[in-house]
């Protein structure tokens, strides 16, 4: 299958145009390298450097490169951005979103792979989370993913548009590759690691006093490669119809000390560790449930040992300690 992979010079996009090219299909790029890198892009595979907004080259070149699906891998993902700036978000996520959704009609492409995100559930009743629990985003950023997600019945009721959502957390780890290398870094397990290569004094934990084992936030982290073949898996799925799919790592979740606790058995670094209060908004725990999935799609995660995601991730951040240019 042709497809295009948007957002595909990205910390998850990358690997997923890697696991596309594994299964076989044929895969082309566009991005326009906000936060992507196009070292990320395998050689073989076409980058195009494009904005979705770009509607009428987007539309040629769904059509000259006889594109049968795509994966929409494009978005603005920081939380607290998210609340500073929801224009940003509005704009990006949902406006560029539809403007997607309106090309591919136009061309007649009917097959979607969303890479959706479990902040669409705001802060849940129960745990873990399957894809029943009601859709309540406390953030623009989970609200515009959500957004975009409702716009898909609409399309498919009207156009014949067809649609998996894969719904999320914390995608961690690396391949081999391509790893996590964003500006400014927020995800627990680079920060963590950036200690451990000296980089920064210390890492900061938020709270200490929550109802979990250890008494910091508990979260789910998936491999990225895992999840990069649950894409994969979910663009054979369309053809039967839209679905939606919680990921997880199938586990009761890590704790942060968990987290920093195996990154020092990983690195051999004492990774010193300051308290700091509670976030606003830090659920105790997030978890999701990848029942579904596994039942309907067979998929289950590889490498999801919290000691292999980091060890993976320390391995590509040895090799590229500045990143894809070095």
């Amino acid at each position: 299958m042709r497809v295009l992979v948007t957002g595909g010079a990205g910390y998850i996009g990358s690997v997923v145009v890697e696991e596309l090219l594994r299964a076989g299909h044929g895969v082309t790029v566009i991005d326009n390298l906000s936060k992507g890198h196009a070292d990320a892009v395998p050689p073989e595979v076409e980058l195009v450097r494009a904005d979705l907004r770009e509607a009428e080259r987007l539309r040629r070149l769904l059509r000259d490169d006889r594109v049968e699906a795509v994966v929409h891998m494009a978005a603005d993902s920081l939380v607290g951005e998210s609340v500073q700036s929801p224009a940003k978000y509005y704009d990006n996520n949902v406006i560029a979103g539809l403007g997607l959704l309106d090309a591919m009609v136009d061309v007649g492409v009917h097959r979607l792979v969303f890479s959706s995100t479990a902040a669409v559930y705001g802060e849940p009743e129960a745990q873990p989370i399957d894809e029943t629990a009601a859709t309540r985003p406390t953030n623009p950023y989970g609200e515009t993913k959500l957004a975009l997600e409702r716009a898909f019945a609409w399309y498919e009721r009207a156009y014949g548009l067809r649609s998996a959502s894969l719904r999320y957390f914390n995608a961690a780890g690396a391949s081999a590759r391509c790893g996590e290398l964003h500006d400014p870094e927020t995800h627990l397990i680079p920060l963590v690691l950036q200690v451990a290569l000296g980089r920064a004094p210390y890492v900061t934990v938020y709270g200490d006093d929550y109802p979990t084992p250890d008494g910091t936030c508990v979260r789910d982290y998936i491999h990225v490669v895992d999840l990069a073949r649950a894409h994969v898996l979910a663009l054979s799925a369309v053809d039967r119809g839209s679905c939606v799919y919680n990921l997880g790592c199938g586990g009761p979740g890590y704790t942060v000390r968990q987290v920093v606790d195996v990154a020092r058995e990983v690195t051999g670094a004492p990774i010193p560790v300051r308290l700091g209060p509670r976030r606003a908004g830090d659920p105790a725990i997030l978890v999701a449930s990848s029942s579904r999935i596994q039942r309907e799609l067979g998929w289950r995660p590889q490498l999801g040992a919290l000691t292999t995601i980091v060890e993976s991730a320390w391995a590509w951040l040895r090799v590229h300690p500045h990143g894809y240019a070095h």
